[in-house]
Parts: structure tokens; C-alpha cells; sequence
């Protein structure tokens, strides 16, 4: 009964130690094989002839057995007699099944080795790096933004967390993004909903982390657990900077609330919804915005210039030759874009500025001669009634016809053309819109024809959100394409305004010349990295986009110049300054279908001459 419970024993412990997988295994075989070589070696040196050991020491017969163990060719030199011969032969077939086992074994352990490691579920050890949580088609245009980003400066790293293949993300990182340049990216399988998982890309050392919404009718969701999980998580150093997009406007509190104060939340509805409103009026509005928002135009900078303390800030906006000013970040952490002209820059405060690059932020020796004889006299441009044509609905259209109409001046129209009428959106009172409705196939030329476009001075064109992101592209062109041949049998009577879901096909769209196009998932991830790379921006882009603040306008040129003077852009700023404005370019009109600026000119310098018709516009930061 002893034996017996004692040989349990050893059987269990012997199969503990087989369940640590292949350091174990590696251990016993390599024991057996110690043990096989000894044991051989003694009965050598017992039972061997004297003629067939030779002199040699015990420690070269270990030696000399070591090496029959490991490769059976080494006995073909053997002689002796049949005693020797045969422990030569016993010490060689052991060591073809207990060597080559071993062998065996560590190549087995080697390539599962490499297997787990393919996956992605090692820790990565780095320091300053970016997190990204979350797979979606956003993911390569953010790592793409960081690149620009980092093109100049020394090496970073970007950690990707997605519950998705390793390699398959690494094969598409390189299919989209191409050359990652100075950036190298990491990627890891796990689920960011799963803090074991989270803790795969080091939070405590990262430099930032972007959550970006996935696929599907329930991103918020999602979003809002890993915001969730982050806030809730013990941070053994300083909490890197948190930047996540709420996809729906209605989860933005619950989103706050979750992430706690200091991350950075953006209403990706509502931006959406701004854009698509505000172009409707003032086409260009989104290559402003891209050309603001991406690494590789103009962006934004927060610029320390002592030489302008104690000046007010409208001398600022004819102060630089290269740099176009637009507000100041005071010494207390406060933003204020477009303040009042008479605001003095004091100590401490930093000059927000449009540029290229920081280095080439600089005074000019001599600020450029204004023009004033080229300043236009009209009091501005009078807005007036007009008449506006909703080709689609989709889950935005209510809130375009809410901030529509309290942008559109009194007894102004929109008709909604879709195949089925939304009758409680257009069934509420609105104070400055007359709805109609009018039953329409967007991709029939047919039913296009039928609605009297030549009677409207807008369209917007919304995509279809019930269905996949490129069919409904594909979807929009159809409709943009009928829309502008029809337009150029009219004499060119509307402008077009169209929301797109992938900046890709809006290349393939321009042959439709639409003036403006919408890609507002694309210009939330141009947001977030913005917000990763600088959290200070946040109030900059909260003030922008915010509808009681200043807000970026495009306004006729008219304005501001005589047409057809010749006069510097600096005359255009002197003229800007006395309305209370902040000018950061112009947009040309015979220019506006050439990508990839569209007729839009950032941030130009102040002393280049400068001729605008009536028919261009004036860039400025104003009150709405």
C-alpha cells in the first residue's frame, strides 16, 4: 500500500513537472541523456579491457561516449572486443532516441516559440510611444499622420492593440500606410475591452493613446468601456494623454463621464453635421480644415514671441512674414482664438500660429506696405434668402436641418429629394426654413431631372449610411455625375456639396467638379492625432468648432478688397483687422476643381502681391 502511494506520488510529481511544457521536457531528456553517457562511461571502465580503454582519462571517455551519443557515425571507428563494441553500440542507440528527442524538442519549443511571438501577445517595453486601441479604417490614416509628424525628428514608436491577427495588420499597415520612415509600428492581438490585454502596450510609459471606434451600430459602446477601463486603471506614472471620438452626440456625457477630466473627447457627430451645414454656404470649408488638420500643410503652433509682450494683438496679425496669427494661449493654460484686436499679449502668453513648420515662424524686419486705396469700401456681403436641394437622408440629416436653419437668413427653402419621405423631421417648426419633400431615386437621372434643379443655388448630396461605406460612395457618384451634366445644361446655376466616407474615392470623384467634399471620418482621425501629438490644441479646435464661438469662414473677397486691385495679403489682414477678423488665406475660384488644395492658399505670405476677383474668397477666423 506504501509502494503504492509512493508511486503515485512520484507519478504526479512527474507529471507536474511534464506540465511546464518544454523546459521541462528539454530537462528530462537531457538528464536521461547525462545519465545514458554515465552509465556507459562506468561499465566502460569496469568491464573494457585495458587495450580497448586505452590511457585515456575518465573524463575523456565521457568525452569520447558524449560524442557516439550525439552522432552515430562517430562508432564506425570502433574496435575492440565484442564487450566494448557492443556498450559502444548501447551508448549510440540511445543517443539516436534520447539526443535526437532532445534535438527534437527544442526545435518543436523553438517554432512554437516564434509562433506565440507572431501572435502578438508579448509585452512591449518602450517608452514615449503611442497607443492605438482599436481597429478600424481610421488606423491608417492616423499612423500615416504620425509619420509626417516624425518624419524629422528621431526614431518613435506606435503601438497598435486590436483583436485582430498580428501579422494580418502588419501586412495592411504596410499595404496603405507604405513607407513608415523613421516610425516603427508594433503590433499586438488582444482585445482593448480586457485589461490583461491593455496591459500588452505599457500605458504607464506611453506618450498618448488614441481609441478609435470600430465597425458596427454599437462603437460607442466600445469606446465607452475602454475609456472606461483606462480611468479606472492604477497609473504608476503620469497619465499619458487620452483621445477617443464619440460617434454618436447623445454618448457624449456617458463618455465624460467615463473617461474622467483630463482625456480628450471629440462629438465626431457633430463635427459631421457643421461641416456639411457650413459648406453648404461656404464651399472649401473641408480643404481648409485638412490643410489645418494633416502634418503635411500648414498646422497649428503655439509660438513664445517677446518681441510683440505688451502690444495688442491686432499688431500681431501684420507682424510676421511667414505665420499667420489666430489667437493666444495665455500663461494660465486658457485659449482664445480671434480675440478682440485690442487684447494686449502679455508675459508669458504664446502667439497661436498658422505656419508650415515652427522654424519658419518668423517677425518680419520690415511689416509690408498696406494698401489702402485697395481696401474695399462695402459694408460686406448682405446674405440673403436662397433655395436648397437634401439629395439623401441619413441619420444626420434632422441636425443639418436644425443648424441650417439657424444659419440660412429668413424665407429660406430646403427641399429633401430621397426615395422615402421623412415625415417627423420634416413635420417640425423651424423658424428660418420652409421644408419641402419630394420623392426621388438619387441615382435616377430621370427623377434628378424631374426636380427643377435649376431653381436651387445649393445642393448637398448625403451618403447613405444603410449601407457599406464604399457602395454608397459608389452610390454618391452616380448622383454627382448626373447632378453636373445637368448643371452644365442649366448655365452652372447651383454649387454641390457631397459627403464622402473614403478620401480615396473623392479622387476618383473630381471628375464630377463638385465644389466641396465632405470626408468627415477622415478629418476626425486628422483631429485625434492633432490632439495626440499636442493636448493644448484641444481648446484651439474646441473654440473652432464650437457653434457659439469663432469658426473658420470663407467670405467674399469683395469684402475686403477692391476686385482686380493689386495689393499684398497684408492689406488683406489690415482690412480683416478692422472687422474684428482673423485672415489666414484666400481661396481662388478658377482654381477650385485642381487638387489637392482646390483653389485654397494657407498662411501666404504677407508682402506677395496679391489680386482677388469677385468671384474668391477670403479665409478668416470670425464670430459666427
Amino acid at each position: 500500500m506504501t509502494r503504492m502511494r509512493m508511486r503515485d506520488r512520484l507519478r504526479s510529481w512527474f507529471d507536474s513537472t511534464m506540465d511546464r511544457g518544454t523546459p521541462a521536457l528539454i530537462g528530462w531528456l537531457g538528464l536521461a541523456s547525462l545519465l545514458l553517457v554515465l552509465v556507459v562511461t562506468a561499465l566502460v571502465t569496469l568491464f573494457a579491457s585495458d587495450k580497448d580503454r586505452g590511457d585515456h582519462p575518465l573524463p575523456r571517455l565521457f568525452w569520447d561516449n558524449m560524442m557516439r551519443a550525439i552522432d552515430p557515425g562517430t562508432m564506425g571507428a570502433d574496435v575492440g572486443d565484442p564487450v566494448f563494441l557492443g556498450l559502444m553500440l548501447a551508448v549510440t542507440i540511445g543517443g539516436i532516441f534520447l539526443v535526437s528527442s532532445l534535438i527534437g524538442v527544442i526545435t518543436a519549443g523553438l517554432e512554437n516559440r516564434i509562433q506565440e511571438l507572431r501572435k502578438g501577445r508579448s509585452r512591449v517595453i518602450d517608452t514615449g510611444h503611442t497607443v492605438i486601441l482599436g481597429w478600424s479604417d481610421q488606423v491608417f490614416v492616423v499612423i500615416s499622420e504620425l509619420v509626417k509628424a516624425n518624419a524629422s525628428g528621431k526614431r518613435s514608436r506606435v503601438v497598435v492593440l486590436a483583436d485582430q491577427d498580428k501579422v494580418g495588420m502588419e501586412d495592411q499597415i504596410k499595404a496603405r500606410v507604405g513607407d513608415l520612415g523613421r516610425t516603427r509600428v508594433i503590433c499586438r492581438s488582444g482585445s482593448p475591452l480586457k485589461r490583461v490585454d491593455l496591459e500588452l502596450t505599457s500605458l504607464d510609459t506611453a506618450r498618448s493613446v488614441m481609441v478609435l471606434s470600430p465597425a458596427g451600430d454599437d462603437a460607442d459602446i466600445d469606446v465607452i468601456k475602454v475609456l472606461l477601463l483606462l480611468n479606472n486603471r492604477v497609473w504608476s506614472a503620469a497619465r499619458p494623454n487620452i483621445v477617443a471620438a464619440v460617434q454618436d452626440t447623445l454618448n457624449l456625457a456617458a463618455a465624460r463621464l467615463a473617461a474622467g477630466p483630463d482625456a480628450q473627447l471629440i462629438d465626431a457627430d457633430d463635427i459631421a453635421v457643421r461641416l456639411v451645414a457650413q459648406s453648404h454656404r461656404q464651399s472649401g470649408l473641408s480643404t481648409v480644415c485638412t490643410d489645418l488638420l494633416d502634418f503635411s500643410g500648414n498646422e497649428i503652433y503655439m509660438h513664445p514671441e517677446p518681441a510683440l509682450v505688451g502690444r495688442p494683438f491686432g499688431d500681431s496679425l501684420s507682424s510676421y512674414e511667414l505665420g499667420c496669427p489666430i489667437g493666444l494661449l495665455h500663461a494660465d493654460g486658457t485659449v482664445a482664438v480671434n480675440p478682440p484686436m485690442s487684447t494686449v499679449i502679455a508675459e508669458g502668453d504664446k502667439i497661436i500660429v498658422i505656419a508650415e513648420d515652427d522654424l519658419l515662424v518668423r517677425l518680419a524686419e520690415v511689416p509690408a506696405a498696406v494698401d489702402e486705396s485697395a481696401i474695399s469700401t462695402e459694408d460686406g456681403h448682405r446674405p440673403s434668402p436662397d433655395r436648397t436641394l437634401l439629395v439623401g437622408w441619413n441619420s444626420r440629416a434632422p441636425r443639418i436641418l436644425d443648424l441650417l436653419d439657424r444659419l440660412v437668413e429668413p424665407g429660406s427653402t430646403v427641399d429633401v429629394a430621397a426615395p422615402q419621405e421623412p415625415i417627423d423631421a420634416l413635420a417640425q417648426q423651424r423658424t428660418n426654413l420652409t421644408l419641402g419633400f419630394k420623392p426621388c431615386d438619387p441615382t435616377s437621372r430621370r427623377a434628378l431631372e424631374e426636380l427643377d434643379l435649376g431653381s436651387y443655388l445649393h445642393i448637398i448630396v448625403l451618403s447613405d449610411d444603410t449601407i457599406g461605406g464604399d457602395h454608397a460612395d459608389d452610390r454618391t457618384l452616380v448622383t454627382l455625375l448626373h447632378l453636373r451634366d445637368i448643371e452644365v445644361k442649366l448655365g452652372d446655376p447651383y454649387s454641390i456639396i457631397t459627403e464622402m466616407n473614403d478620401d480615396a474615392n473623392r479622387e476618383v470623384a473630381q471628375i464630377t467638379k463638385a465644389d466641396d467634399f465632405i470626408v468627415s471620418n477622415m478629418l476626425i482621425s486628422l483631429l485625434m492625432t492633432q490632439l495626440a501629438e499636442n493636448k493644448h490644441l484641444h481648446g484651439v479646435f474646441a473654440d473652432l468648432f464650437d457653434p457659439s464661438g469663432s469658426e473658420i469662414q470663407l467670405k467674399p473677397a469683395a469684402d475686403y478688397l477692391r476686385p482686380g486691385a493689386e495689393a499684398t495679403f497684408a492689406t488683406v489682414a489690415e482690412a480683416a483687422r478692422r472687422k474684428d477678423e482673423t485672415p489666414i488665406g484666400y481661396r481662388l475660384r478658377r482654381n477650385h476643381n485642381e487638387a489637392p488644395h482646390y483653389g485654397v492658399v494657407l498662411n501666404p505670405p504677407k508682402s506677395e502681391p496679391l489680386t482677388l476677383t469677385a468671384d474668391d474668397h477670403v479665409i478668416v477666423i470670425a464670430v459666427a
